[in-house]
């Protein structure tokens, strides 16, 4: 038995998501490196109870609502001291706290790690001038093996006649990642500065940090469309156009006004509560709250969402 299979730890990480100002979040360590973590102990009466634990004693923030997420075992994970660790990660979602943070905690905006997963405002203009072509150039290098990663790239990036899916984050990461274009695949240690954030490739995180953030954003965008999960990012109350907002933050892409607004109607997932904005330049709008036991049926149910399709 060698020593790294005599040594294994476990860690539980989280992926803690809110929207503020139209912008989707996401807590952070380490002066924005990292995501919550911390080793599974004994004294935790379950993962989540762990999970949760840690994150509010590294933040200050209590979770709300959680589940698991996936864990990674790869074989290459090791920490510096060389043992192996394996890492159960959770995604959670709720408001974001103003409240003191401890130092180097943060949210982020998760484009900065994603740039390249914005199409609010159509296609990111350095995905055609930059990283395609670099893509391109990867596939072709290998003769043996250009015809399969052509199609992982046709199909993850929405080529030759395919869709973008905004649920691909984690292949579309994981494919610049085996290119070498991301700065985690050099395993060199990353600065703390966050101007050190390419505008094309995004902010690297330690480990496999950004990998693990792929995998929330994906499971998150997926989930939306067939479970009302929304609820648990919004306010008490809201008006339709903050909802479709906060919807578009979490897709990175644009909605169908009206559509959206009839399924809403149609899933009767919200209803009125007899207010209206005030004090705003335009017309005074209705404010809305879910209802909770549309909340309850929907999470067995399932709705839909008008996503609307960009062509590239």
């Amino acid at each position: 038995m060698t020593m790294h299979d005599a040594m294994l730890s476990a860690e539980l990480v989280a992926v803690l998501v809110a929207v503020t100002g139209e912008q989707p979040r996401v807590l952070t360590t380490h002066c924005a490196r990292a995501l919550p973590a911390g080793p599974l102990q004994h004294s935790h009466r379950s993962l989540q109870n762990g999970l949760r634990q840690w994150v509010e004693e590294q933040t200050h923030h209590k979770l709300g609502y959680v589940e698991q997420l996936y864990t990674f075992a790869d074989k290459g994970r090791f920490y510096a001291s060389g043992e192996r660790v394996i890492s159960v990660s959770y995604l959670a979602l709720t408001i974001e706290d103003v409240a003191a943070q401890e130092s180097g905690v943060g949210w982020q905006d998760w484009y900065r790690y994603f740039p390249w997963e914005d199409w609010r405002d159509g296609m990111p203009t350095s995905l055609d001038a930059v990283i395609l072509p670099a893509l391109r150039a990867w596939a072709a290098s290998d003769p043996e093996l250009e015809t399969t990663r052509w199609q992982r790239l046709v199909y993850a990036f929405g080529l030759d006649g395919f869709m973008w899916s905004e649920d691909m984050v984690l292949q579309r990461y994981e494919l610049l990642y085996e290119a070498g274009l991301v700065p985690e695949a050099t395993r060199e240690p990353l600065s703390d500065e966050l101007d050190a954030a390419d505008p094309v490739y995004g902010l690297a995180m330690r480990y496999d940090h950004r990998r693990i953030l792929a995998t929330g954003m994906a499971r998150l965008r997926a989930k939306i469309k067939y479970r009302p999960v929304m609820f648990e990012l919004m306010p008490e109350s809201f008006t339709l156009l903050q909802l479709q907002k906060t919807v578009e933050a979490i897709a990175g892409r644009a909605l169908h006004k009206q559509n959206f607004r009839r399924l809403v109607e149609q899933q009767n997932l919200v209803e009125e509560t007899g207010l209206s904005t005030v004090g705003t330049a335009g017309r005074p709008a209705k404010l809305f709250h879910f209802k909770k036991d549309v909340i309850a049926e929907r999470a067995i149910a399932g709705t839909t969402l008008p996503l609307a399709r960009q062509a590239r």
